[in-house]
């Protein structure tokens, strides 16, 4: 349920000038952040550790660079569990008196950080395929397919632990992707390593590690994407912000909204700050309450922060123009 708390603020102690007093709606609620997923977390991590050592270890012996490749891709998703993990514990952190959000932002830095560290690994990977490709060698087909075929399992395993809270967090979201693909590029391996002891084609192995760089590439991509514009404060995806001003400009006395901003505090909260213009006077507690929980649970924007200006002209207010942040 959505709670809101507001504070009506006389501010003529500071301006004794100034014609217009200042209104705040707080509200809390709706911001779908799920449920806690540390267990699923340290069974991700640990399964997929314990994974990666054998998957490196036998596509070494086994001379394949697709076992390699994908050993690498789980290596960077153990490190991106863990930033992911790390980001969930901090947001939970209540505020301080320097910290006064929180460290709520902390998801946003810990996607932006999984997504990099993925291109990274992604990059270092092709180098070695792409010589690979020139010069193929022989692999050992049977270790490859029944390896394969375990990660097949683990990453399924893990990617359905995480399928609950894929709509509601970017983190969740990266997790439950990039398991899910790691679990695709398994069953690649697998039917990449059935072909080439059919047909010894050796090429087949580089070639199908390009693969799995390019489709693991070209999921990294939207995540870094999401997480860029969620740390450049840009409006979260779901929500318009047209039509929050006309929402704004629509309620009853308010003639103009504003310094309207909206931003992603988190990858699972939203905060929206503005003026509005009403000439008619404050409208009391009870109209800041009602806007608050609507905002919650008209665009789930969940801390709401409202000033109220009497001035009809806007003259008083030095954030009158869009222009001024």
């Amino acid at each position: 349920m959505a709670s809101a708390h507001d504070h009506d603020h006389d501010h003529d102690h500071h301006h004794h000038d100034h014609g217009h007093s200042h209104g705040h709606a707080h509200g809390h609620g709706h911001c779908h952040a799920p449920a806690s997923f540390g267990r699923a977390f340290a069974v991700g991590i640990t399964l997929n550790t314990v994974f990666v050592v054998v998957e490196a270890v036998y596509g070494v012996i086994a001379g394949s660079m697709a076992l390699v490749a994908d050993a690498g891709h789980n290596l960077s998703d153990v490190l991106g569990l863990v930033i992911a993990w790390a980001a969930t514990v901090l947001s939970a952190r209540p505020p301080s008196a320097r910290f006064t959000y929180g460290f709520k932002s902390s998801s946003i830095l810990a996607a932006l950080a999984n997504a990099a560290l993925l291109l990274t690994a992604l990059g270092a990977i092709s180098v070695e395929t792409i010589r690979r490709l020139f010069e193929p060698q022989p692999i050992a087909t049977g270790s490859v397919m029944v390896v394969a075929a375990i990660g097949i399992v683990i990453n399924t395993a893990t990617a359905v632990m995480f399928m609950g809270g894929r709509d509601h967090d970017i983190n969740v979201r990266g997790a439950f992707l990039h398991m899910a693909g790691d679990a695709a590029v398994s069953a690649g391996v697998v039917l990449a390593a059935f072909v080439i002891g059919l047909t010894g084609a050796w090429w087949i192995d580089p070639v199908v590690s390009l693969a799995i760089v390019a489709l693991i590439g070209w999921s990294t991509w939207g995540l870094a994407r999401d997480a860029l514009r969620m740390s450049l404060h840009a409006v979260p995806d779901g929500i318009n912000e047209a039509r929050v001003r006309a929402f704004l400009v629509g309620r009853k006395g308010v003639s103009a909204v504003h310094d309207l901003h909206i931003w992603p505090m988190s990858t699972t909260e939203t905060a929206l700050t503005a003026h509005l213009v009403m000439p008619g006077g404050h409208p009391g507690d009870v109209f800041l309450h009602t806007l608050a929980e609507d905002l919650s649970h008209d665009f789930d924007i969940g801390h709401a922060t409202i000033q109220i200006e009497t001035d009809e002209h806007g003259h008083e207010c030095a954030l009158i123009s869009e222009s001024v942040v």
